[in-house]
């Protein structure tokens, strides 16, 4: 690990509860959040792709993150994802998060046209940027071509990095190619690399990484934390690789089914609350069996 990093530690990529209206339960979300902290997660990185925030309203999405502040929850503690496909409302959902106090956010690019260039992209992050004009602002990108479509490549996150330098901090890589990550460590080591999917902590930690922003982290926050405590220390390496292990067990099962509503399934698990299962279309929740199914095999997780 490399203490320049701006933003280091392990970021739960917070799934967000619904009440059976429908809207988001911002009772039950303001406890999960506490709950996580508690777990030994660094902060929450809430109204990512995990957090179903595209299926959520602007005011939906202010209302989720005003929620956690309302419980308690410190603004430091939290990284809203606050990019969206019309440039106006990106800037307006960061301008938001800003006036909270909450400094961190995730910022997808604009997605809905696809095949766009470096170029375009460059220009729309230019142009949130300049329009927030804000110098308190930490910026991680987040990088998950599988379901954006739209790739960051390195030349353009090092364009964007250079431009930026005190606002554009890092990137969230959830693509899953560590050939990936490695190069970006390689060619800009000051820049908190987090990964998006939990068994790539450990060797992305021990080749210069940050932390990580997961999915898993809705579960296993502790088993994460303890691999970024100890991941240094040889005396603890095999406390560290059964972690690990744990962890990977935990992100198998979640892959059963689609892996949002099997996440919301496995928090119902653990926390006994049946509301978790319920998802917003055009996320379907598990059937019945497929719970039945999952609760057989999440009992005997370790």
């Amino acid at each position: 690990m490399n203490g320049r990093h701006v933003v280091t530690g392990v970021y739960c990529a917070a799934a967000t509860p619904l009440k059976e209206s429908g809207e988001p339960d911002l009772g039950l979300f303001a406890a999960h959040c506490a709950r996580l902290l508690a777990e030994g997660c660094h902060g929450i990185a809430l109204l990512g792709t995990t957090g179903e925030a595209n299926s959520f309203s602007q005011d939906e999405r202010r209302a989720i993150l005003e929620s956690a502040l309302a419980a308690g929850i410190a603004a430091d503690r939290l990284m809203p994802g606050t990019g969206v496909a019309a440039i106006p409302e990106t800037v307006a959902l960061t301008k938001h998060a800003l006036a909270l106090g909450v400094r961190k956010i995730v910022m997808l690019p604009p997605f809905y046209y696809k095949g766009v260039s470096d170029e375009g992209i460059y220009a729309a992050y230019s142009q949130i940027l300049e329009k927030i004009g804000d110098n308190r602002l930490k910026v991680i990108l987040y990088h998950i071509p599988q379901v954006s479509g739209i790739p960051l490549s390195i030349p353009l996150v090092k364009r964007l990095a250079a431009a930026f330098p005190e606002t554009i901090v890092g990137i969230k890589d959830s693509a899953g190619d560590f050939a990936n990550m490695q190069a970006l460590v390689t060619e800009l080591p000051n820049f908190s690399l987090l990964a998006g999917a939990d068994p790539l902590l450990l060797p992305l930690l021990k080749a210069g990484g940050a932390g990580c922003i997961t999915a898993t982290s809705n579960l296993v926050g502790d088993s994460l934390r303890l691999i970024f405590d100890n991941v240094s220390d040889p005396a603890k390496e095999a406390e560290v690789e059964a972690a690990q292990a744990r962890i990977n067990a935990y992100r198998t099962l979640s892959n059963s089914y689609v892996q949002i509503p099997t996440i919301k399934a496995m928090v119902a698990l653990k926390s006994g609350e049946n509301a978790w299962v319920r998802t917003r279309a055009p996320l379907m929740p598990l059937s019945n069996g497929e719970r039945a199914d999952l609760a057989a095999k999440f009992a005997a997780l370790p």
